[in-house]
């Protein structure tokens, strides 16, 4: 049963923007505070942004610097990611997830509970 579904990647250029979305089943999304985390080759996972229930707290990953911003749309168990200024250090397969418990959000720890199956994000010089 697929619960959460991203997409939105893609190649893009150096500078370039990209927006991520993640579509979430109501059973995973309400209630939940959830983020994004990515994954690059022989790279470990790391967190890139988290957003409250709410929507109205989110925190980002210092490698972020003010270029992406996470949302949600509560209405239609949707979460986004605007990635703006990419660089070819970006370039990673990207998820989005769930926060089983909403103080994780404010730290770097990548969502514990459901996750999808990524989206690929490939920035070129």
């Amino acid at each position: 049963q697929v619960q959460l579904v991203e997409s939105g990647g893609g190649l893009v250029q150096a500078g370039g923007s990209l927006r991520l979305s993640c579509a979430a089943s109501e059973r995973i999304f309400d209630g939940y505070a959830m983020g994004w985390f990515r994954q690059a080759p022989g790279k470990e996972r790391e967190f890139v942004a988290s957003v409250s229930w709410s929507g109205t707290r989110a925190n980002y990953a210092r490698f972020v610097e003010s270029r992406f911003t996470i949302s949600r749309d509560n209405g239609n168990n949707m979460v986004y990611l605007q990635m703006n200024k990419l660089k070819p250090e970006d370039t990673a397969v990207y998820y989005c997830g769930q926060y089983r418990d909403e103080r994780w959000m404010t730290t770097t720890r990548i969502p514990g509970g459901a996750r999808g199956q990524g989206t690929q994000v490939t920035v070129q010089e």
